[in-house]
């Protein structure tokens, strides 16, 4: 790749740096003093650097001071600025990537515990001595107990047998629930699968039940084998053997059904044959053995970084915070660096929440004029007692200026009106300037006490309670250097520390409440009278506000709640009032006899709403229910309502990490989910001590993590040089330039034999360089192809973004999975492919290319000599199918489109995704149409000049019906079935509303763009016409239908607009 000019600090990033004949010039330091300069191929093994290094050294004074070159490693600084001891010298230079080049010389006797801090710092993209430096005693708490649940993981592991060890490292992907279409896919009845001996030439095809299990499997197999070569009488222990798919890390074991096997189903549902391979258990003996060696290893170590136990403490005198009936002060003592104009006047308000429930009124402080410093020394009272303050409230600061008319020029960007909501009152603006939150209690449940400064953040988001945003992070800004500074002092109640009851201690309370006459009575029954009442505000969305008056109802009748509807217990918890502490010590009471809840249930539960520490620590309890399958469709949000809990040690974490820590494939979800927002810095601690924790139990799985790191690196240093010269050749010599870099040692190597981070199973092993390409977005992205190892499988492609927000695609992605699996539970099998998308990290991440797949616009430019006119080709469609698809094989692809697009156009509608252009999708030689690229969703539309570019609510041109009715266009019939496919459909997504509206709540504080605030997820509601009847959602449903026919027209008016433009580009 031609040397491009970037940054000259990061010199691994580009070529920039690098000579002609691809060397880079490297300071040595050695250990007897002396300083030698050498230039060295950046793409050499540590290996081969040292031994140049020593043919140099014998040339400089010294030299025979210095013991054997085996004595001997290098040590330099890495990215995350740390010392790393390079003890694999296969390493290459240009991938351990040193901070600068520099390479010092070290003796080797590092600590084991030091190297394995070191390797888990490279590994999660931060420096374990960040968290040392920060002197928190929470951190350094929740890090020794991590370290625990950590050592008790590892230390289970071993011993364990081959089998159990492969559970848990390459568990069995499974589907329980069978769809009533998939019968038809079987020979009559049957399931015909291939199976290979390992290191040999066999392949024997068997027809057996779909419900017969692998161990039966493995005993035909090698029965027939016998046989064959005249063995029949040998005896073979069929357990001896395990099936694993060929080409993959994944394996067919246990006593399951092979059709509950999701790589079998997949095969039946495609019409592809099975591919299994038999594998002697010797082999996967080596690999446990292999793993139990770095457990054992990792089990003697000892970490630098373990924190020393504290000395016991003796047991100072606490009181209760039920015993101070005082209201709740702080002392506002002065703000620095507000950044505002000279001429405003500058506010403090503060609000104490639980949620997003205003415990109290808000207080506001005087008015202070001036630029930058502001001092108050002010006391501000809240309307609620110490005593009654809920264990997770939150006291919640904003900053805001308040002028007579706000200044167009010379404003800063913190006073921006058109970004940030301002208020208007009495002809003056006050607008935000900056934010910040802070827990009341500590982590180990003491009110605060003593002088705090407050960091603040002054981005904001589109809805703000009286200017505060209480959904926003505890977490102060750790870029204190330019951030506005509050400094309080919490007002002093007793010279004892003030502790929040134990959970003994409230039930006690609750008991106490219970045997008073008064309360016994309010907590009655409602009886029949009030049945239909609770029953119809039980059954609305979680978006429905609840009024005063049925919010009353609702506690007053808990315990008829409960009985009748525990599902309700979110609107119970709403109706609670957290700032009276006997209404909360009665809840948590009759939360330990709350039914469980089922986990989609309880999921909603874990929303901001609810912060309570028990309420989610029930909630967690209910998750625990869930299989490893479900786990994974849900991992995304999990991770996101991690940045709800405000303390760092809490059932969540404790339950994600105990889940990934006991299956690889999680661990793996979990590990990329964190690693891609560690550098967000609200939650760069939090995320980065649950990955240094996953690292700690999972050693063995860190090798793995580690390669997938260093191609993601590659790809992304590919990815710049690419679009350093995009600008300065033709596409064909960037493609010419792209193979050249890929055939690299350093690029091969790092991009080969890896497991991919899209799923575990798919080894990514072999380049095809000729295949590689990048593509002609402004992101210029990777387009990485790989051979397959699998017997006749087709290339296997992955595609690497550099510079988008994958995201939002993840979500969009994985509602579309599960709107597949409630189609299947209730029978309907609609094609829908949910390919695989990863985001990696900053506006980085991977897409799974899909195979002998093209774009509608591809298909209609390449059936056509005008550009214009080939979005109006009706039969582009049907003839390219028949091109692929002869005889039966038609119908059958035809049917599969039918399905499809019956699928992608109920789902596309109550999701409103938008930019539907003929390139955004997709269509496979076997008939599976899809959809791609989701960058607009929940009815943000495109527009031009104020005019939405799509009018209709999803796409259904008349090529499609001419697909659907087999180019007849009579064909009525074919074209009802799919009409009803799709009414199906959307009643079946309805049921689930709430489930829907849930998931998408609780990715709000993700920070995608079209996902900011509970007015925008009010589109699920409207689409989904939760509000209202099935038979009035029903036709609200036929009516857009009619819609998107009668409008198809302007589709494909702007399809034409688009091809026109994608064909003189090209």
């Amino acid at each position: 790749m031609p040397p491009a000019v970037t940054d000259s600090l990061d010199i691994w990033a580009v070529d920039s740096q690098i000579g002609a004949d691809g060397s880079i010039s490297v300071d040595f330091l050695l250990p007897t003093g002396i300083y030698i300069n050498l230039d060295v191929p950046r793409d050499a093994t540590i290996s081969h650097i040292k031994q140049l290094l020593w043919k140099q050294a014998h040339a400089y004074p010294l030299f025979h001071l210095l013991m054997e070159i085996d004595s001997y490693m290098f040590s330099c600084v890495n990215q995350t600025a740390v010392h790393e001891e390079l003890e694999d010298e296969t390493r290459r230079l240009c991938d351990v990537r040193p901070f600068l080049p520099v390479l010092k010389l070290v003796t080797r006797n590092c600590d084991p515990g030091e190297k394995l801090d070191s390797k888990i710092g490279v590994l999660i993209g931060k420096g374990l001595h960040e968290f040392d430096a920060l002197q928190d005693p929470e951190v350094k708490d929740f890090r020794a107990k991590m370290r625990r649940l950590s050592e008790e993981k590892i230390q289970s592991l071993v011993g364990l047998s081959w089998m159990d060890w492969l559970k848990h490292t390459y568990p069995p992907e499974q589907e329980p629930v069978i769809p009533e279409s998939f019968q038809d896919k079987l020979y009559s009845g049957n399931l015909v699968v291939a199976v290979h001996f390992d290191n040999c030439q066999d392949v024997f095809s068997f027809q057996v039940s779909p419900n017969m299990n692998p161990i039966k499997l493995n005993e035909l197999a090698i029965r027939k084998r016998l046989t064959i070569h005249g063995k029949e009488d040998e005896e073979v222990d069929p357990a001896d053997y395990v099936l694993q798919v060929s080409g993959r890390l994944e394996y067919v074991f246990g006593d399951h059904p092979l059709i509950q096997f999701q790589y079998i189903r997949n095969c039946v549902m495609n019409r592809t044959l099975p591919q299994l391979t038999l594998v002697e258990c010797c082999t996967i003996k080596k690999m446990c053995e292999q793993e139990m060696i770095a457990i054992e290893a990792a089990i003697n170590r000892k970490s630098s970084n373990l924190p020393l136990p504290l000395p016991p403490k003796k047991t100072r005198p606490t009181t209760s915070v039920w015993d101070i009936s005082n209201p709740f002060k702080i002392i506002l003592l002065k703000g620095n660096k507000l950044n505002t104009e000279e001429n405003a006047k500058v506010h403090v308000r503060a609000g104490l929440f639980h949620g997003t429930e205003l415990l109290c009124k808000t207080t506001v402080s005087t008015e202070i004029s001036g630029r930058s410093d502001h001092v108050w020394n002010e006391v501000l009272e809240f309307e609620i007692n110490v005593c009654d303050l809920p264990r997770m409230a939150r006291l919640c600061f904003a900053v805001y200026a308040v002028m007579d008319k706000m200044k167009t020029k010379k404003s800063t960007k913190a006073m921006n009106p058109s970004k940030y909501q301002t208020i208007r009152k009495a002809g003056k603006v006050h607008y935000p300037v900056a934010w910040v939150n802070t827990m009341v209690f500590d982590y180990k449940g003491q009110l605060k006490n003593g002088e705090l400064v407050l960091h603040s953040w002054s981005s904001f988001p589109d809805e703000l309670e009286e200017m505060l945003n209480p959904m926003g992070t505890v977490q102060t800004n750790p870029y204190t250097e330019n951030a506005t500074a509050l400094h309080i002092r919490f007002q002093e109640y007793s010279k004892q520390p003030i502790n929040y009851p134990p959970f003994d201690k409230i039930l006690e309370k609750a008991a106490e409440i219970a045997r008073s006459s008064d309360n016994a009575a309010m907590a009655g029954r409602g009886g029949k009278k009030f049945y239909v009442v609770l029953k119809e505000i039980m059954e609305r969305d979680p978006l429905s506000q609840l009024c005063e008056n049925e919010m009353d109802l609702i506690w007053t009748l808990r315990y008829d709640c409960r009985e009748n509807f525990p599902q309700s217990l979110p609107k119970l918890l709403l109706s609670l009032k957290w700032n009276k502490l006997e209404d909360v010590a009665q809840l948590q009471a009759l939360l330990q006899i709350w039914p469980k809840l089922l986990p989609r249930e309880a999921l909603e539960l874990l929303d901001f709403n609810y912060p309570d520490q028990y309420v989610r620590e029930y909630a967690v309890g209910c998750l625990k229910q869930m299989s490893d399958e479900e786990l994974s469709q849900y991992l995304l949000q999990l991770v996101q309502v991690l940045k709800y809990e405000p303390f760092l040690d809490c059932a969540l974490s404790r339950f994600l990490l105990e889940r990934a820590l006991a299956n690889r494939r999680i661990g793996q979800m979990l590990f990329w989910h964190l690693r891609s927002e560690v550098h967000i810095p609200a939650v760069s601690v939090q995320f980065g001590l649950i990955l240094e924790a996953y690292c700690r139990g999972s050693v063995a799985h860190m090798k793995v993590l580690a390669k997938q790191v260093e191609a993601l690196n590659k790809m992304k240093t590919l990815n710049s040089l690419i679009k350093l010269n995009a600008m300065k050749q033709s596409k064909a010599k960037g493609k010419d330039a792209m193979h050249t870099c890929l055939k690299q040692n350093a690029y091969r190597e790092a991009l080969s034999d890896l497991q991919s981070p899209l799923n575990p199973s798919v080894i990514l092993s072999e380049l095809h360089v000729e295949k590689c390409r990048y593509m002609d977005s402004k992101m210029k992205p990777l387009w990485i192809v790989y051979n397959n190892k699998m017997f006749g499988g087709d290339l296997v492609g992955i595609i690497f973004k550099n510079g988008d927000d994958l995201r939002q695609d993840m979500l969009t992605l994985q509602i579309l999975r599960l709107m597949d699996i409630l189609w299947k539970e209730a029978g309907l099998d609609l094609r829908i492919l949910p390919y695989g998308c990863l985001a990696t990290g900053d506006h980085s991440g991977l897409i799974e290319a899909v195979s002998s797949s093209e774009t509608i616009a591809d298909i209609q430019l390449n059936s056509s000599n005008v550009a214009a006119a080939a979005a109006f080709n009706k039969d582009a469609l049907l003839n390219w199918l028949k091109e692929y698809n002869l005889g039966d094989d038609l119908d059958r692809a035809i049917e599969e489109f039918t399905l499809s697009c019956a699928g992608y156009c109920v789902a596309t509608y109550v999701l409103g995704i938008g930019d539907r252009h003929s390139d955004n999708i997709m269509v496979r030689k076997n008939g599976q149409l899809f959809h791609i690229d989701f960058g607009h969703i929940l009815g943000n539309f495109k527009s031009k000049f104020g005019i939405k570019r799509e009018r209709v609510p999803f796409i259904l041109t008349y090529d499609f019906i001419h697909v659907i009715q087999q180019g007849k266009t009579g064909n009525t019939e074919k074209f009802g079935r799919f009409r009803q496919y799709c009414e199906e459909a959307y009643l079946i997504l309805r049921k689930h509303g709430n489930l829907f509206i849930t998931l998408f709540a609780l990715m709000l504080t993700a920070g995608l763009p079209e996902l900011t605030s509970v007015k925008d997820i009010q589109y699920l509601k409207d689409s989904l016409a939760l509000g209202k009847s099935e038979e009035e959602a029903l036709k609200q449903f036929k009516q857009k239908f009619d819609e998107a026919l009668r409008e198809s027209w302007t589709t494909k008016v702007n399809w034409m607009a688009h091809t026109v433009r994608k064909d003189y580009r090209s």
